[in-house]
Parts: C-alpha cells; sequence; structure tokens
C-alpha cells in the first residue's frame, strides 16, 4: 500500500507513489561497443477512410512522378539513423524508387552536405509488401537530440495512398519529379499528413528508454499549432532527452479504446505502436473520451453508448498486454470538456450523460489501483471556478484540445519517478 498525490490530497491505493522529481540532465556515453537501436521519432500508421466520414483525408489522388518531403524532429539524437515506412494498409506492393534523409533547413530546405541515400537491404528502392513495414540499412547522420531531419520519398509510378497519419501538424512538401536530394522542392503543394513514414531509429547507449505515449488528438496534438512542436509528448521528450530517454508519440486524433474508425482501437494496434519499440519501458495511456463523445453524432451515429464496464475492460486489457511484456503502464485521467467542438461536424460531442460517464471514468481509474501510476490530469487541467472547463489559459479555444499551457502542464506532470518508479 502506498500513497498516490492528487494536487495535493492524498488517497491510499496500492500504486506508484506521483510525486515531483527534478530531471538530472547528463551527456550519455556513447561507446561504440555499447550502442542500441532506439526509436526516435514515430507516427502511427492509419487507414485511409472512405468518402461517408465527415472529416476529409486532406490526401491527394494518388502520387505518380512525384516526391514527398516530410520534416520530423527527434527526441534523442545520433549518428546513425535508420528510416521506417510502412504499407500497413496496403493491397499490392508499394515501391518507393528513392528515400533521402536530411539534416533540414527550415520549409522544405536541407542544409548544405547534408544529404544522405537511404537503402533497403541494399537496394535504392525499397518494395514493400502488403501490410509491412520496411526498415532501412544504417546511416551516418549526426543530428542533435530535438534535431529536425527531413525524409524525401520519390514515387515514379501511380500509387494509390493507402497508409498515412492524418494530423501530422506539420507542413510537409509534393514536388514533382524526382527531387530527394534538391537543396529545396521546387514549386511544391503543402499537406498536413504524413504519407508512408512512420518511424526514425537512432543508434543510442545501451541504457536508452523509450517511453510511449499512447492516445487521442490530446496526444496526437491537434490544435496545437503547425510546425510549433508543442504537443505534451514534445515537452517531455526535450525535458527526458538528457536523461538518453526517448519520447514516441503514439497519438491518434480520433483514435478510440474500443472502436476503429480514424485508425484502429487502442487493443489492435496496441502491440504494433507499443511492444514492438525497440527498449520500452513505459507507456502513457490518455484515451477513452472518443468512446464516450462519438456515439450519436455525426463521426457514429449507429455506435450504441459504452458503459463503464465496457471501458474498464479495455482498460484491463491494456493494463494485461503491458504487464505481459515487463511494460510499466500510466494511465491520466480524462479531462474536461464542455461545450467541446461546439459549431463543428463534432457538433454535440459533449453533453451531460458523456460527462458523467467520464466522471465515472477518472473514479475508477483513480481507484482501482490497477495501473502501475496515475496522473490525475483532470484535475490538474480542470477550472477550480468551473470543474466542467479547462483553465483559459490551458485552452486552445476549442475546450477539448489543450494549447501550448496545457500542454506543457500534461508534460510536467510526467516525471521520471512516474515514468519508470524503480526502474
Amino acid at each position: 500500500m502506498c500513497e498516490c498525490i492528487y494536487r495535493g490530497a492524498r488517497i491510499g491505493v496500492t500504486l506508484t507513489t506521483i510525486v515531483t522529481a527534478g530531471v538530472a540532465l547528463a551527456s550519455p556515453s556513447r561507446a561504440a561497443d555499447s550502442m542500441t537501436w532506439i526509436g526516435s521519432w514515430a507516427a502511427s500508421p492509419q487507414p485511409v477512410w472512405d468518402g461517408d466520414f465527415p472529416l476529409p483525408t486532406m490526401l491527394p489522388f494518388n502520387l505518380w512522378n512525384q516526391t514527398v518531403r516530410q520534416v520530423v524532429r527527434l527526441s534523442l539524437g545520433g549518428n546513425r539513423l535508420r528510416v521506417v515506412i510502412s504499407n500497413e494498409y496496403g493491397t499490392e506492393p508499394l515501391v518507393i524508387n528513392a528515400v533521402h534523409i536530411a539534416l533540414a533547413g527550415g520549409g522544405s530546405t536541407i542544409l548544405d552536405g547534408s544529404d544522405r541515400v537511404l537503402t533497403f537491404s541494399g537496394s535504392q528502392t525499397a518494395i514493400v509488401p502488403p501490410g509491412a513495414p520496411m526498415i532501412s540499412d544504417p546511416i551516418d547522420l549526426d543530428v542533435p537530440a530535438r534535431g529536425d531531419v527531413s525524409v524525401s520519398l520519390f514515387v515514379a509510378s501511380p500509387t494509390p495512398l493507402s497508409t498515412f497519419h492524418w494530423d501530422a501538424e506539420q507542413t510537409g512538401y509534393i514536388g514533382a519529379g524526382n527531387q530527394v536530394s534538391a537543396a529545396a522542392i521546387d514549386g511544391p503543394s503543402e499537406i498536413t499528413t504524413r504519407i508512408f513514414l512512420t518511424d526514425v531509429l537512432v543508434e543510442a547507449p545501451q541504457g536508452a528508454r523509450t517511453v510511449v505515449a499512447l492516445g487521442d488528438s490530446i496526444t496526437d496534438g491537434a490544435a496545437s499549432g503547425l510546425n510549433q512542436n508543442v504537443r505534451w509528448p514534445d515537452f517531455l521528450a526535450e525535458r527526458l532527452a538528457g536523461d538518453n530517454v526517448a519520447v514516441l508519440n503514439a497519438g491518434i486524433s480520433g483514435a478510440r479504446l474500443l472502436q476503429s474508425r480514424m485508425g484502429e482501437n487502442a487493443l489492435a494496434r496496441f502491440g504494433r505502436d507499443v511492444l514492438s519499440q525497440p527498449n520500452v519501458k513505459t507507456v502513457v495511456v490518455l484515451i477513452g473520451i472518443n468512446d464516450i463523445a462519438w456515439p450519436g453524432q455525426s463521426f457514429a451515429p449507429r455506435d450504441p453508448f459504452p458503459t463503464l464496464d465496457d471501458i474498464v475492460t479495455g482498460f484491463r486489457q491494456l493494463i494485461a498486454q503491458a504487464h505481459t511484456r515487463n511494460v510499466r503502464i500510466v494511465v491520466g485521467t480524462l479531462t474536461p470538456f464542455e461545450n467541446a467542438l461546439a459549431g463543428s461536424p463534432l457538433e454535440g460531442y459533449y453533453n451531460r450523460q458523456r460527462d458523467e460517464l467520464r466522471q465515472k471514468v477518472n473514479a475508477w481509474i483513480r481507484t482501482s489501483g490497477e495501473f502501475d501510476a496515475v496522473v490525475d490530469l483532470d484535475a490538474i487541467i480542470r477550472d477550480p471556478a468551473n470543474p466542467l472547463h479547462m483553465k483559459a489559459e490551458y485552452d486552445s479555444g476549442d475546450h477539448l484540445h489543450a494549447g501550448a499551457g496545457g500542454t506543457k502542464a500534461i508534460a510536467d506532470a510526467m516525471t521520471l519517478d512516474v515514468l519508470f518508479g524503480n526502474q
């Protein structure tokens, strides 16, 4: 029996103590004989949805004799990198004719002298089977912690887009012809999705650890600001880089615990997006609000309204999956959302019945003792004068997603003690 601290109140439950811990910054050893591969950036793949869904995919019809350049910000730095591209939801082999990586220079530009050709099992052409990922061969490129790299893919033949990540919160660039080595993409069109690119790995010291943030749009970074890198996993990654901890964002906007639509449900993708990551020690789960808010409105008009038991069963399955792999599982309570998304295609996202279920879910999370640690984000984010709303200084403006002040507050609550306990 140990004490968990919720905003100054102590309650005795069987959980790891939640405390505030200072972060000691140190330069990790880089000895070549003690290195390992670790994920430094990730974007969970999603299937492209059909036109019967209210939100557009924001994708071109296909790629054909075009280059896609995508900018990503790494978590940990390194001097050797690998890239993963995915054909997770494709039904035919995906042919990528050339892939380059370089240090990003702002916009679609790359820094002089940093362009590198990537190969896949020795070939400059990647032929990715349906349903599969493909990892590049290692390449030498020095990138600092929280450094930006550009990954450029050239596709020669008409290629449908079946695997993507919808909410990149980062501008990407599509240009005509093979421009993978260009200093800047000539005449680009812009996108805000990820296409085929799912991971960047770095070679790191053996002691490096990974934290995966599994969640929905609140984790994915919706409304946090295009090209700002102020999602809560970004703030956490910046703080923990000196402790040799990588933070991977496995959020999907619209994701749910139990149902699939904008990405597979959390139980279905937990193995791929969390447990398959090398050196993963901890997963932070912040999901469930879409399970509560979607049924009966435009995104899921025929879905039944879940019960508390439904959601508890889903969480228990995540706990079981994590613990069978000796992965620590931390959970955040669901944050307030009164008047969320009013006037949008998701009108009706909030009502009193939905909030009553959120409160019941939070009560179970706080008292069940089944997670390894609990971070009471509801208590941190809510307005004391109106607990059904988040604090104005934390609100992005849509009353559901946190702005930069709120995402930093979420990250600040994820201390080393919370994340790793006695590990």
